[in-house]
């Protein structure tokens, strides 16, 4: 496929904002990928292509998130390993299973996500920012991650805003811890796939490297952001992520 500079005006702004979004609430993809279909991608090349972008804002935000000491090596491990067998039970469930019936599901889980990120006594910043390594931290972790990784391998959009939910109402860890850990187990699960994509030769490389930079100037400064302002950036990010998604699920329904 031949690149026009119009190609690169469209995607590269759109992939800013969707390293911006997805570093303080997750979420990115619902912004990331249609960019690069309106910009006449193939869906397959604009799938792989996102991913390389999407794996290189991930790991930067990540980074950063590390650097702060937010991720905690001892629980991340079993939570990607959990996130990686539950993506791929999700994946062939896929197989069987209707997408539509995910998106019918998702009527129901988006209003309760937003119901829980709207009310101030479940969704809040007054987690703890050290995690406490006891047996319920690991396996509420591990379930989230278990199933929303399954969730991912399934359907997709969204997976980073849930694990941050998950792990801010149920593991009681603050908005950015959660987010740090989130992180650690969307850049395995990207990484993964990314691989695959390469060794198929479906990745735009002059593409994927200018918006890999646009996404990773994004992801740096939505990292900084969510560890300076916690709940007070994250909510809305997370408001607005669930409702792009509503509105996809939406058009799969009609």
């Amino acid at each position: 496929m031949e690149l026009s500079i119009q190609t690169f005006i469209i995607v590269c702004p759109f992939l800013f904002l969707a390293g911006l979004v997805d570093a303080i609430g997750g979420g990115g993809g619902l912004i990331s990928l249609p960019a690069y279909l309106l910009a006449g991608l193939p869906p397959h090349m604009a799938v792989a292509t996102n991913k390389m972008s999407s794996c290189c804002g991930t790991t930067l935000a990540t980074y950063r998130f590390a650097r702060e000491h937010l991720i905690s090596v001892k629980l991340a491990v079993p939570s990607v390993i959990a996130a990686v067998i539950g993506s791929f039970i999700g994946s062939h469930l896929s197989l069987m299973v209707p997408e539509k019936a995910m998106s019918t599901l998702l009527l129901i889980i988006l209003p309760v996500s937003a119901f829980l990120v709207l009310n101030k006594k479940l969704f809040n910043d007054e987690g703890r920012d050290e995690i406490t390594l006891n047996r319920r931290t690991y396996l509420t972790a591990c379930a989230a991650a278990f199933f929303i990784g399954g969730y991912d391998g399934f359907y997709g959009p969204g997976t980073g805003t849930f694990l941050i939910i998950a792990f801010t109402i149920f593991a009681h860890l603050s908005i950015k811890t959660a987010n740090a850990q989130a992180k650690v187990i969307n850049l395995t699960t990207n990484i993964t796939s990314l691989v695959v994509f390469l060794l198929n030769g479906q990745v735009l490389l002059p593409l994927g490297i200018a918006a890999a930079a646009c996404n990773m100037l994004g992801g740096y400064i939505g990292a900084g952001l969510v560890m300076k302002k916690g709940a007070h950036i994250a909510k809305p990010s997370i408001i607005f992520v669930l409702g792009l998604l509503a509105v996809k699920v939406f058009f799969l329904n009609n």
